[in-house]
Formats: C-alpha cells, sequence, structure tokens
C-alpha cells in the first residue's frame, strides 16, 4: 500500500511523526515523506529531532509569501508529482494551508485523503482564521477521518460524515511528547538551545511562565494586549522568569520585542527545536499560549495551560480542567497568571485530570485503519 504523508509546518511535523515513523517500520506499506516547506528552519529542526528522512521536498518558502503563494505552489507542485506517481492515498494533518492545498490537490488527482486530526470546530470561519476554514473544507473532501477524541467525531457526524469514514485514535501529538520526554530522560541537560535562559531552566527553585504566541488573528491590536498583559505579569512578579521563544513571523517579532524586550526577568529566546521545547515544558510552572498543540501536551505533563484565546477548537481541554481560555485582554491575561502564582494550590486542579487527548497509541490505530480500508477497498 502506497501511503504519502504530506505536511509543511512544525506543527504538523511534530504531529505527523508517530504516524511517518509507523508507517516505515511496517513492510507492508510503502511510504514517503513529502513536504512542502511552507517553514524552513522550523520544519528542519523537527525532521533531525525524530530521525525524519524527506523523499520529496516541494521547497516552495519564499521571502514575503502570503496564503495565496503557499496554496498556488502546493497545487502545483503536488499536481506534477500525481502525474508521475500515484499513491494509494496520502495523509495530512490539521488545518495549515499546507493541508488544505494538499487535499484540494489530491482531490484534483482523485488521490484518496486520510485526515489526521480531523473534526475539530470553533464553529466560526474567522477564528483561528484561517484554520477553521482550512480543516473544514478538508474535511468536506477527505476519505478517512481520524478523529482525535470523541467529540471531534461527534461534530464529523453532526455534518452529515458516514459512520465508516471516522476513526476514533487519540491524538499524535501524545505519542510524539511520550517519546520525547522519554528520549530526553536518557539524555543529559544541554545548555546551549536555551541560550540566555539555559541557568534559570537548570534551576529547579525558579519559578517560570512559559509563553508562546503566534496566532495570526491576534496580530495587531490583540497581540499588543497580550504583551501588556505579560508584560505586567514579570513587573509584578520579579522573581519569576518569563521565556517565550517568538515564532519568526515579523508580526510576532516586532511587538514582542517592542514591548517586552529589555525586562531583566524576560528571556525572549529563539524557537526552540522539539527536544529542548520538551524538557522546557516539563520545567515549567504554567503555560501561557495560544497554541493548540500545547493545549494537548501540557495536560499530560500536569502544567496549567491559560489559552489566550477567545474561542477553541478543543473544548475536551476547557471541560476536563486543563486548559483555560483567557483572551487577549491585557488585565484578563494577568490577573489569571496571578492567580495562579498567588496561589500555588489552584494550579493542583489542573494537575488532578487526565488528559481527555489521548494515550500515546494513535499512530497505531491510524495504520491499523488504513489496513482496514485498503482491504475494504
Amino acid at each position: 500500500m502506497k501511503v504519502w504523508t504530506i505536511f509543511g509546518t512544525r506543527p504538523e511535523a511534530i504531529k505527523m511523526a508517530p504516524v511517518a515513523r509507523a508507517l516505515a517500520q511496517d513492510s507492508s506499506f510503502d511510504a514517503r515523506i513529502v513536504v512542502t516547506g511552507q517553514h524552513r528552519q522550523m520544519l528542519d529542526q523537527v525532521l533531525s529531532s525524530f530521525e525524519l528522512v524527506v523523499d520529496d521536498d516541494l521547497a516552495i518558502m519564499r521571502p514575503g509569501q502570503d496564503l495565496t503563494d503557499v496554496t498556488t505552489a502546493v497545487l502545483t507542485g503536488l499536481r506534477d508529482r500525481f502525474r508521475v506517481d500515484r499513491p494509494d492515498i496520502v495523509l495530512v494533518h490539521g488545518d495549515t494551508t499546507s493541508c488544505l492545498a494538499a487535499t484540494l490537490a489530491a482531490f484534483y488527482a482523485s488521490v484518496p485523503v486520510g485526515h489526521v486530526e480531523a473534526g475539530l470546530r470553533t464553529g466560526d470561519l474567522r477564528a483561528p482564521w484561517p484554520e477553521e476554514a482550512n480543516r473544514v473544507l478538508t474535511d468536506r473532501l477527505a476519505t478517512l477521518l481520524f478523529a482525535p477524541t470523541p467529540g471531534s467525531a461527534d461534530a464529523l457526524r453532526a455534518e452529515g460524515v458516514p459512520e465508516q469514514r471516522i476513526v476514533v485514535t487519540g491524538n499524535t501529538v501524545i505519542d510524539a511528547l511520550l517519546w520525547r520526554v522519554e528520549a530526553n530522560r536518557r539524555a543529559p541537560f544541554e545548555p546551549a538551545p536555551f541560550g540566555a535562559a539555559a541557568s534559570i531552566v537548570a534551576d529547579n527553585n525558579r519559578r517560570i511562565v512559559l509563553v508562546t504566541g503566534h496566532r495570526r488573528e491576534s496580530f495587531g491590536q490583540g497581540f499588543e494586549d497580550l504583551c501588556h498583559g505579560i508584560r505586567r505579569v514579570a513587573e509584578t512578579w520579579p522573581d519569576v522568569a518569563v521565556i517565550y521563544p517568538v515564532h519568526l513571523n515579523p508580526n510576532v517579532q516586532e511587538p514582542v520585542h517592542r514591548l517586552l524586550g529589555g525586562l531583566p526577568n524576560v528571556l525572549l529566546i529563539p524557537p526552540l527545536e522539539y527536544a529542548p521545547f520538551v524538557r522546557l515544558m516539563e520545567r515549567c510552572t504554567l503555560i501561557l499560549t495560544d497554541s493548540g498543540g500545547i493545549q494537548e501536551e501540557a495536560p499530560s505533563l500536569g502544567k496549567p495551560v491559560l489559552v489566550m484565546r477567545d474561542v477553541t477548537e478543543r473544548p475536551e481541554g476547557v471541560a476536563a480542567g486543563t486548559v483555560k481560555l483567557v483572551g487577549t485582554s491585557a488585565e484578563r491575561i494577568f490577573e489569571e497568571v496571578d492567580a495562579l502564582l498567588r496561589h500555588p494550590s489552584a494550579m493542583e486542579a489542573f494537575r488532578r485530570t487526565s488528559n481527555p487527548y489521548g494515550d500515546g497509541r494513535a499512530a497505531g490505530r491510524i495504520v491499523e485503519a488504513l489496513r482496514a480500508w485498503k482491504e475494504r477497498t
């Protein structure tokens, strides 16, 4: 069975790595990894961390590219490849522009698509933007829909997706996280990736607020507001270190460095490879983020997660009490972080709940579902 795993960004690579590794280890599959290159440096870091070998690289990344550039480059690149070689199925992940464009290219070529992490919904096509539209459209075109939770499967059923096309698998990011945690525990601490934050990460007595923020829908005033909230946290709690691996997007770099640079307890560092980032998640006290993946990962590490968004396509974590939505209001962000830092016992409510997103065996379920699908067809 010929399977192409297609992805292009750092988050996709992390979540597809367990699937790609599982396929490569099974002789019944002719598995290929095709990357779009939507991200370049950050994508290559993940490929190295998981020891993945790329079979084909569309290498689409260009300076100043926008969503239209990415979409058209992926469409034409995959069109040319499908004319030469046709897989039995392609696997895409999540909600990126690479995911939607790869799905559309496969649909035009009459190649079936398996969508990993299907069924996530906020119900608002503008939040997150453009991700909500990307995943809704991908699910409409996909043949197999690998839903990470029963709730996401229910969302697909509500949209009329036939039951035989839906498989509940758990989220592959938990597979990736647990594999990386175990690998980290076998390896010595390496200070170099953390730069100026290395000594703080190594000091188990120092409390750390880990921040990640990069959502497009927050660019502009929303991003300014969340930076002001983080600044107030840092100024109110000088003994707490705020570590922020800053996304490379200029719309993130400029406000973050302008509003948070120069504060003695705020460490703005380059994006981390996955291995040190997991180590930092294990080490931190709490996480302030707008990332989807971190909402899924952190509960497995017992870390409170405050999500700087108004809505989330991952409501299971909110319902379980493993994450809390705080929006981008500077006042709200400060109040929620301040409350947790003042009352460490409040963090126990986050730690006492189990992770609703998976058990670390999602990739194996996807492989078995592919095998069963092939037998039916």
